[in-house]
């Protein structure tokens, strides 16, 4: 199947979170909200065999606050592969998404997607995937729930239409485990993804750092330096009730009114002085 992949310039993928200068200190963290726990704006659906932003059977919903994958009003899953994309790419930053499993599978979803979830990054955007297209071109912070008696390791990284080195060694196959801890049940669980760019990325379950690696790329070899976030709905109902973001490339120069001493990238354009 051929993919649209976009290329993303550099001023638009370093663009800082916010536009006026802050009023904290230099070490305080401005954490965005992207999802307002009212509705979708600021995000794009995306469901396989349907056109964009189709949200076939109310898949994707917001209710008591909560970002919800639902399958109650299918006849059956059949392979439906959906995501929510955010609407704008991001490069170096920390996103902390908190979620849960609940219910059971939607009747007809693979064996693999029981309590299975992920976090796309680094991915091309919604507006370019294929009619039918199952997952977008991506990396993937894979989500899973344990099923009560067997270990499945949470924070593995799956790779559509992607590859990653992980100990300096280039992984093809497309999934690759963690070391991450099992989680039972229907707890909320908050799993935190760290990127640098095209350079280091950190998967994180519940404040431990469970997979480590580097040079994101694309198949044929060019490095991923950003993309856009989504959501997956792969047949298991998941509740979101938080995606937050914190922007860590901006302006690093001390004497700027929106400096920031935790930003890794450094944004010249985007710095902002006094009079």
């Amino acid at each position: 199947m051929r993919i649209l992949i976009i290329f993303f310039t550099a001023s638009l993928l370093l663009i800082s979170c916010t536009d006026t200068p802050s009023q904290q200190s230099p070490d305080t963290e401005e954490w965005v909200e992207l999802f307002n726990g009212e509705n979708f704006d600021g995000w794009n659906l995306k469901i396989a065999g349907y056109e964009l932003n189709d949200n076939f059977a109310n898949t994707f919903r917001v209710e008591n606050g909560l970002l919800k994958v639902r399958y109650d009003e299918y006849e059956r899953f059949n392979n439906e592969f959906g995501h929510i994309f955010y609407e704008r790419p991001f490069s170096y930053y920390r996103l902390q998404v908190e979620y849960r499993f609940v219910g059971e599978q939607a009747e007809g979803g693979p064996g693999w997607a029981f309590r299975n979830n992920g976090i796309m990054f680094h991915s091309q955007p919604a507006q370019t995937m294929n009619l039918d297209q199952d997952f977008p071109t991506s990396i993937e912070f894979q989500l899973l729930g344990g099923d009560g008696e067997n270990e499945r390791p949470n924070g593995s990284i799956c790779t559509p239409g992607t590859r990653v080195v992980v100990n300096n060694e280039l992984r093809t196959e497309h999934c690759i485990g963690s070391d991450g801890p099992t989680n039972h049940g229907d707890d909320w669980v908050t799993a935190e993804l760290v990127a640098y760019g095209d350079s280091l990325i950190q998967h994180v379950i519940n404040g431990e750092i469970v997979m480590e690696y580097t040079s994101p790329q694309l198949e044929n070899g060019n490095l991923l330096s950003g993309g856009y976030i989504a959501l997956q709905a792969e047949s298991h109902p998941t509740d979101f009730r938080s995606v937050r973001i914190l922007n860590l490339s901006g302006c690093m120069d001390p004497n700027a009114l929106n400096y920031k001493n935790y930003y890794v990238n450094d944004n010249p354009e985007a710095c902002l002085y006094g009079n």
